[in-house]
C-alpha cells in the first residue's frame, strides 16, 4: 500500500555558500526520498532558505544592498548547487515568503489565545555606536569560567561553558568595538514548559534516535525555560502581529517554514491541476507521515520548540526527527587553510557530484555520528566499487550482445537461479534504506556486485565466443550478467540517479522501479554500451583542495570588503556573524611573488561608514609610509594597535576605496581577525623570506 510521506532537511542559512558539510544532510534526504519513490510511495520532499535574522541584514548593509536582493542571490546560488548535486526537492522555498509570513502569524496567534505567550521586561546589550540590541554571537569577550578571549557572549568554545552576555569579562561589539551598555526591553516568550509532559511522553515514543532523547533529557532535568521568541529593531524578519518594533527570532519563523514551502507547492499543484491537500499532511490528526532530516546541533529546535509549538497551535507534530553527525576530511574539523573546507561549487568544478553521493552513503549510518570524507579511501572506494565493480559487469559483457547479437539479449538466463538470488536481497536491502543503513545497504548491494563479477569471470565470456558452436550460451550468459547488472543499477539508483539514467538508456528500458527487480530482460533489445563513469584520479583531488586553499594574504585582503557589494556572501551558511570575509584567493606557486614587509602601526582610526575596516597608516621603513584599510575592526581599538609591529604585503598596486586610498593590505588569521605580529626585534621595512 502507497504511504503518503512528507520529508524535509533543515534550512540552509541564506548568507554563505552551500559546503560539503551541508551536504551531508542532503545527500542523505535525497537517498532516502528518492528510495521512497522507487518503491512506489508518494513521498514530497521540501525545503527554503532560511532567509531571516541580524546576520543577514548587517550582510546587505555591508555589501550596500537590500536583505531582499542578499537572500534572492543567496537562494538561487543554493538552489543551483542543490539541482547539480541531484537534490531532488518537490519544491524550494523561502522563509521570506508570503505563506511563511500567514502561517508565523497563525500558529502565534493560536499559541498566544492558549496562553502560551508571555511577556516580560529583559536586560540587554546594546551597542550605542550601531544603535540596535546585540544578539549574543554579537558580543565576544573573556569566559567568565575559564579566561579564554575572544569567546561568544553565550558559550566558550573552550572550556564548553555556557553563561549570559553580561557576564562575559571585558566584552566588546562584534560590530563596531564598542563596550555594550545594558538597556531593557520588553520581550516575548513562549512558555515551554506548558507542555513538559507532552514533550516528556513525546521524546520517548519512538519519534527520536535513542542518542537525541538522551541529551534531551539533560533539558528536562534542568526544567523547561521560557522561550524568547522576539527581536527589537531593526530587524530583517517579520514582524509580531500587533507590535511595531517587535520581530519574530529567526528560530521562530524558520521551522513554520517547512509548512510554508509545501504550502507553496500545494498552490503549485493545484494551478496544474494536480491535487495536493495541506491539510492531509499538516492536520493534528493526519494519518500521513512526516520526517525532519537535521543535524545533531539543531536537535533542540525541532525536538523540543518545534513539536510544542505544533501542539499548541493544533497541528499535526513529526513521525520522526532523524539527526545525523558533523563532516570532517582526512579526520579532522574542515579547513580553508588546508584547502579541506571544500565548497559544493568547487567540488562540481573538479568531481561528479555522484560520486560525493556514493561515498557520503557508503558510511553513513541511522545513529547520530560523524562522518569523514579521507580523500584516499574516497578514490579508491569510487574506482573499486563504481569503476571495477558495478560497471565492470556491462562493460564486459554488452559489446558481444552488440556485435554478435545484434544488440538481442537471449530469451533465456544462463543462471536464473543468480537472478532470483539477486532479487531476493530487496527486502533486506529496503529494510536498510528504509532505516537510514545506507551503509550496510551499499555493503549488500557490493557483495552482490563482487558475485556478479564472479559469475562472469568464471563463465568467460571472451573465451567462448572464441569457440564454435556455442554462441546461444555465450548469448545467455551476457544476458544473465547484464540482467544482474540492470538489478544493481535499481539498488543504486537512489545514490546514482544520473548513472541509472543512463543505464537505462543502454538497456532501452523505461524509469526502473523496485517492482522491476524481479523481471528479467530476455527477448530485449539493447544499445551500444558507452561509458557510464570514470575513475577518480589523483591531479582532480589535489587541484580541488588547491582551489580550497585559502592563504592567509587573501583572507585579509581589504579589498573583499570593498568588492562586497559586487558578489553574493561566500561564508559557511551558518548564523554566526559574518566577521571575516575575504574570499579571494591566489595560487600557491604565487605565494613567491608576494612582497611581504615588516610596518610598524604608527596611527589607526576608526573609518565612518564602515563597520569592519579600520584605518591603519604603517611606517615601512624605506618604503615610507603607506595607508591599509584593514578589516580587524571586530578585534581591535584603534588606540591598541598604534606602536605594534605587524606584517603587510607591499607590492599590491594601489586600491581605490570609497573610504579612500589602500597602498597594501597587513596579514591576519582567525574569524575576528588578528593581525600577524613579527617577533621582537624585527625592524619596519625588513622583508619576510
Amino acid at each position: 500500500m502507497a504511504r503518503d510521506i512528507l520529508v524535509t532537511s533543515a534550512l540552509p542559512y541564506a548568507n554563505g555558500s552551500i559546503h560539503l558539510g551541508h551536504l551531508v544532510e542532503y545527500i542523505q534526504t535525497d537517498v532516502w526520498v528518492r528510495f521512497q519513490k522507487l518503491r512506489g510511495h508518494n513521498c514530497v520532499y521540501v525545503c527554503a532558505d532560511d532567509a531571516h535574522g541580524t546576520p543577514i541584514m548587517l550582510k546587505a548593509r555591508d555589501m550596500g544592498i537590500e536583505p531582499e536582493q542578499l537572500i534572492a542571490d543567496v537562494g538561487a546560488e543554493h538552489k543551483q548547487d542543490f539541482d547539480d548535486f541531484l537534490i531532488g526537492f518537490d519544491n524550494y522555498h523561502s522563509t521570506h515568503s508570503d505563506e511563511n509570513r500567514e502561517l508565523a502569524a497563525e500558529i502565534y496567534t493560536r499559541l498566544e489565545k492558549a496562553g502560551h505567550i508571555a511577556r516580560r521586561t529583559i536586560s540587554q546589550a546594546y551597542d550605542e555606536e550601531k544603535q540596535m540590541f546585540l544578539p549574543d554571537r554579537f558580543i565576544r569577550g573573556e569566559c567568565p569560567k575559564c579566561g579564554t578571549a575572544e569567546q561568544y557572549g553565550d558559550a566558550c568554545e573552550v572550556c564548553g561553558a555556557t553563561y549570559q552576555p553580561t557576564e562575559l569579562i571585558n566584552p566588546v561589539s562584534v560590530l563596531s568595538g564598542a563596550t555594550p551598555v545594558e538597556r531593557d526591553s520588553e520581550h516575548y516568550f513562549f512558555q515551554l514548559a506548558d507542555f513538559e509532559a507532552f514533550l516528556h511522553d513525546w521524546t520517548r515514543s519512538d519519534h527520536l534516535q535513542e542518542a537525541v532523547t538522551r541529551k534531551l533529557d539533560e533539558w528536562f532535568e534542568a526544567g523547561l525555560k521560557d522561550w524568547d521568541i522576539s527581536r527589537d529593531a531593526p530587524y530583517f524578519g517579520f514582524k509580531i502581529p500587533g507590535t511595531e518594533d517587535k520581530y519574530f527570532y529567526v528560530w521562530l519563523d524558520a521551522p513554520i517554514g517547512y509548512m510554508a514551502s509545501f504550502a507553496n507547492l500545494c498552490k503549485r499543484r493545484q494551478a496544474e491541476g494536480k491535487a495536493l491537500d495541506f491539510d492531509h499532511f499538516w492536520k493534528a490528526d493526519s494519518d500521513a507521515e512526516l520526517y525532519h532530516f537535521i543535524g545533531k546541533d539543531i536537535v533542540y529546535f525541532h525536538a523540543l520548540f518545534w513539536p510544542a509549538m505544533l501542539e499548541g497551535a493544533g497541528y499535526r507534530t513529526p513521525t520522526a526527527i532523524h539527526a545525523h553527525g558533523f563532516l570532517t576530511v582526512n579526520g579532522e574539523k574542515m579547513s580553508k587553510s588546508r584547502g579541506t573546507f571544500i565548497k559544493a561549487r568547487t567540488w562540481l568544478k573538479h568531481l561528479p557530484a555522484e560520486f560525493l553521493r556514493y561515498y557520503f552513503t557508503a558510511k553513513l549510518s541511522g545513529k547520530v555520528e560523524d562522518l569523514d570524507l579521507n580523500l584516499d579511501d574516497f578514490m579508491a572506494r569510487i574506482n573499486s566499487d563504481l569503476v571495477g565493480k558495478y560497471v565492470n559487469i556491462a562493460s564486459r559483457c554488452a559489446n558481444f550482445i552488440t556485435k554478435r547479437f545484434d544488440g538481442q539479449l537471449a530469451d533465456t538466463l544462463d543462471k536464473p537461479e543468480l537472478f532470483e538470488r539477486f532479487a531476493a536481497a530487496a527486502d533486506e536491502i529496503a529494510e536498510h534504506y528504509e532505516q537510514r543503513r545506507f551503509a550496510q545497504a551499499v555493503r549488500q548491494i557490493m557483495a552482490l556486485a563482487d558475485e556478479a563479477n564472479a559469475y562472469v569471470a568464471e563463465r568467460a565470456p571472451w573465451q567462448l565466443a572464441k569457440e564454435e558452436g556455442r554462441e546461444d550460451e555465450l548469448q545467455q550468459i551476457c544476458t544473465t550478467a547484464l540482467n544482474l547488472f540492470a538489478q544493481l543499477t535499481i539498488y543504486l539508483k537512489p545514490v546514482l540517479p544520473e548513472t541509472a539514467e543512463r543505464a537505462e538508456a543502454f538497456l532501452q528500458v523505461g524509469d526502473l522501479t523496485w517492482a522491476d527487480l524481479a523481471t528479467p530482460l530476455t527477448g530485449h533489445e539493447i544499445a551500444k554500451f558507452k561509458p557510464l563513469l570514470r575513475r577518480v584520479e589523483q591531479p582532480a583531488i589535489d587541484k580541488m583542495i588547491e582551489a580550497s586553499q585559502e592563504d592567509l594574504a587573501a583572507k585579509a585582503a581589504p579589498q573583499a570588503e570593498a568588492e562586497a557589494p559586487k558578489k553574493a556572501a561566500t561564508k559557511p551558511a551558518d548564523k554566526k556573524p559574518d566577521t571575516a570575509d575575504g574570499d579571494d584567493k591566489i595560487e600557491i606557486g604565487d605565494f613567491a611573488k608576494v612582497d611581504l614587509r615588516v610596518a610598524r602601526i604608527a596611527a589607526a582610526e576608526h573609518v565612518e561608514g564602515a563597520d569592519k575596516l579600520l584605518k591603519l597608516t604603517l611606517d615601512v621603513g624605506a618604503l615610507g609610509t603607506k595607508q591599509v584599510f584593514a578589516g580587524i575592526k571586530s578585534a581591535y581599538a584603534p588606540e591598541t594597535l598604534e606602536g605594534r609591529l605587524t606584517v603587510m604585503v607591499a607590492n599590491l598596486a594601489p586600491r581605490k576605496m570609497r573610504f579612500g586610498l589602500s597602498e597594501g593590505m597587513v596579514l591576519a588569521a582567525g574569524d575576528s581577525p588578528h593581525i600577524l605580529s613579527p617577533d621582537d626585534g624585527a625592524q619596519p621595512g625588513d622583508k619576510i623570506k
